[in-house]
C-alpha cells in the first residue's frame, strides 16, 4: 500500500491519497457487485434457458412419438382393414369356386350313372326287355347332357386379387420429409402475401404466401395450414391452396362481384401481415388507361373485325374503308368516293359476317353488303314507301336479319336478306319519348337488341321482336355501343368525350376519359382487345384488357 500511495503524485497529502484510494476502491466494489448481480441474472436465465429447451425437447420427443405412435397404429388399422378385404373377396372367389366344383361333379355323378346303367342294360336285357324300357334312359342321359352343354366349364372366377394405390416408392418419400425439426417456428405474423395480378370480376386472381419464422426468416417446409377466404355479401368464398412443399403457398380465388371486399389469409388460423384486409375488385375492362396502339385515318366512324384479325375502318373524311392489320400497317382500302354500287359517301357503321361486310352509307342513305375483298354483292335502301334515312349502323342477328338504326327517321328497321321489311321500332315505351337519333345497335348474349340513341342520352334494350325491356345509361351523346360474350356494353360518349363501361345490370362499372370525340367502338373477340374510333383526333385506338 506504501508503494501505492508513493506513486500518486507530488502535491498532494497522504491523507488525500488515502481517502481517494479508499473511494476508488468502494466504488470498484459497487461495480463489482453490479456485475456479479447481472452475471447471476445471466447465469440464472441461462440456466431456467437450459431448463425450457430440456422441456421443449421432452415435449418435441413426447409429440414427435406420439405423432408416429398415431401414425403406426392408422397404417397398422388400414393394413388390416386391406388384409380383411382381400379376405373377403378370396373368400368369396373361393365360395364361388366350390359351388361350381360340386355343381360339375353332380352332373359328372349323374352322367357316369347313366351311363352305367345304360352299358348294364346293353349287356344283360333281351331286346324284349329293351322294348319295354322303351327310350327311357336315353331320354334322361341326354338330359342331363343337355344341362352340362348349358353350365360353363371354365372356372367362373378369375385368380386375381388387385392390390392398387400401393405406392410404395411415392410414399417412402413423403414419410422421408414427414415432418421437420427448428428452432425456431413459423410465424405468421412475420409472414407475407403478394400478388402481380389485378383482381377482376369472375377472373382467377392468384395470391403467393411466404410462410416466414418468428425469426424472420423463410420458413423451409411445407404442410402449414394455410387457408384464404373472399367475402361476397356477406358468405366467405374459401380459395384454392397449392401447397409449394418450401414455405410458399399460391392461392386461387375468383370474384364474382366488383367492389371492395374482405381478404382474409391465415396460417394455422392466425393472420398474416396486412391480413384481413379489402380487396379491391374491379371489372372484366377496369385496367383500360392508356391505349396501346393508335392507327391513323381521316375521321373513322366504325370499326369491325375480319376472324384473320384485319381490322376495317371506315373513314368518313375520305369516303372509303381502310383496312389494317394487327400491327396497324395499312393492307389496302375498298371503295371510293361516289354513289355507285362500291362506293361511299360518308361510311359509317360497319359489320362482318364471315367473309362478308355490311356498311351503313350515311349520305346514300343505304346499307351496302360486299365482300370483306371489296366486291359489291346488294344493296338495301327501299321497301314500298318506306326510306332509310341518314342510317348510321347496321348489325346481323343469328337470324340472319338486318338491324339498322334509321338515325333521321328516328327508328331502328329489321329486315331480311332479301331486303323485306319486317320489324320497325320507334323506341316509344311508357314515360319517354321515342329515339332521338338512334346512332348504333347492338345485341346483348340474350339476343336482346341495345339502342344508343344520341338525342335521349340513354340505352334502350328491347327483345328481338321488339318489345321494350328497360333502360340504361346516363350518357353524353352516345354514338356506338358492343357488347361483350358477359353482357358487357362499352358505349362512346361523344359528346362526353370518354368511354364507358356498364355491367350486365346497366350499371356503369368504369369510364376512359380525355379522348377528343369517339364514334364507334369494336371488341377483338379473340384478344379481347377495346378499338375506338376517336373521329376528331382522326385515330383508331387500341386498349388490352
Amino acid at each position: 500500500m506504501a508503494s501505492l500511495l508513493d506513486h500518486s503524485g507530488a502535491g498532494v497529502s497522504k491523507e488525500q491519497e488515502v481517502s481517494n484510494t479508499r473511494d476508488a476502491m468502494r466504488d470498484a466494489l459497487v461495480c463489482a457487485q453490479e456485475v456479479t448481480s447481472k452475471l447471476t441474472t445471466a447465469i440464472d436465465a441461462n440456466g431456467k434457458m437450459a431448463e425450457q429447451v430440456y422441456t421443449s425437447r421432452e415435449n418435441a420427443t413426447l409429440f414427435i412419438t406420439q405423432a408416429f405412435e398415431q401414425l403406426h397404429q392408422t397404417i397398422d388399422e388400414r393394413k388390416n382393414k386391406l388384409l380383411s378385404e382381400m379376405e373377403a373377396i378370396s373368400l368369396s372367389k373361393t365360395t364361388a369356386l366350390t359351388l361350381q366344383k360340386e355343381q360339375l361333379m353332380k352332373m359328372q355323378d349323374e352322367i357316369g350313372r347313366y351311363t352305367e346303367m345304360t352299358s348294364h342294360i346293353l349287356q344283360t336285357h333281351t331286346d324284349h326287355d329293351m322294348a319295354a324300357l322303351g327310350d327311357l334312359l336315353p331320354t334322361e342321359l341326354k338330359a342331363t347332357l343337355k344341362k352340362v352343354e348349358n353350365v360353363s366349364l371354365t372356372p367362373n372366377q378369375s385368380s386375381d386379387i388387385h392390390v392398387s394405390l400401393l405406392h410404395i416408392d411415392s410414399l417412402i418419400k413423403q414419410l422421408s420429409i414427414f415432418g421437420h425439426v427448428m428452432d425456431s417456428p413459423p410465424s405468421p405474423s412475420q409472414s407475407t402475401w403478394s400478388s402481380e395480378s389485378v383482381a377482376k370480376v369472375k377472373e382467377r386472381y392468384c395470391v403467393k404466401v411466404e410462410s416466414m419464422t418468428s425469426k424472420g426468416e423463410r420458413y423451409p417446409y411445407g404442410g402449414l395450414q394455410v387457408k384464404a377466404e373472399l367475402s361476397h355479401d356477406g358468405a366467405a368464398v374459401p380459395g384454392e391452396v397449392e401447397d409449394h412443399g418450401d414455405g410458399t403457398y399460391t392461392i386461387t380465388l375468383t370474384p364474382q362481384t366488383a367492389g371492395p371486399h374482405p381478404l382474409l389469409i391465415t396460417i394455422d388460423g392466425q393472420h398474416v401481415q396486412n391480413s384481413p384486409c379489402d380487396l379491391d375488385v374491379g371489372t372484366k375492362y377496369s385496367t383500360l388507361g392508356k391505349p396501346k396502339k393508335v392507327i391513323k385515318c381521316s375521321g373513322p366512324r366504325g370499326i369491325a373485325i375480319h376472324d384473320s384479325g384485319d381490322i376495317y375502318v371506315a373513314c368518313w373524311g375520305d369516303n372509303c374503308i381502310h383496312v389494317f392489320d394487327q400491327a396497324g400497317q395499312e393492307k389496302r382500302t375498298i371503295g371510293s368516293s361516289g354513289c355507285g354500287n362500291g362506293q361511299f359517301r360518308g361510311p359509317r357503321g360497319l359489320f362482318i359476317k364471315g367473309d362478308v361486310m355490311y356498311v351503313a352509307d350515311y349520305y346514300n342513305e343505304h346499307i351496302q353488303k360486299l365482300t370483306t375483298g371489296g366486291q359489291f354483292l346488294q344493296k338495301f335502301c327501299q321497301h314500298g314507301l318506306e326510306q332509310f334515312q341518314f342510317p348510321a349502323s347496321v348489325i346481323v342477328d343469328q337470324r340472319d336479319m338486318l338491324i339498322v338504326s334509321d338515325t333521321i327517321n328516328d327508328r331502328v328497321v329489321l329486315l331480311d336478306q332479301a331486303g323485306t321489311w319486317l320489324l320497325t321500332i320507334d323506341g316509344n315505351v311508357p314515360g319517354s319519348r321515342g329515339f332521338q337519333y338512334p346512332f348504333s345497335v347492338a345485341l346483348d348474349p340474350q339476343g336482346n337488341i341495345h339502342v344508343a340513341a344520341n338525342g335521349s342520352n340513354t340505352i334502350k334494350v328491347f327483345t328481338p321482336e321488339g318489345t321494350y325491356v328497360r333502360s340504361y345509361g346516363d350518357v353524353e351523346g352516345p354514338t356506338g355501343i358492343v357488347i361483350d360474350e358477359e353482357g358487357y356494353s362499352l358505349v362512346t360518349e361523344h359528346s362526353g368525350h370518354c368511354l364507358s363501361v356498364f355491367d350486365s345490370q346497366g350499371n356503369k362499372v368504369h369510364t376512359v376519359g380525355n379522348l377528343s370525340a369517339p364514334y364507334a367502338v369494336m371488341l377483338d373477340p379473340k384478344s379481347g382487345s377495346v378499338y375506338v374510333a376517336d373521329t376528331d383526333a382522326n385515330t383508331v385506338l387500341k386498349y388490352s384488357v
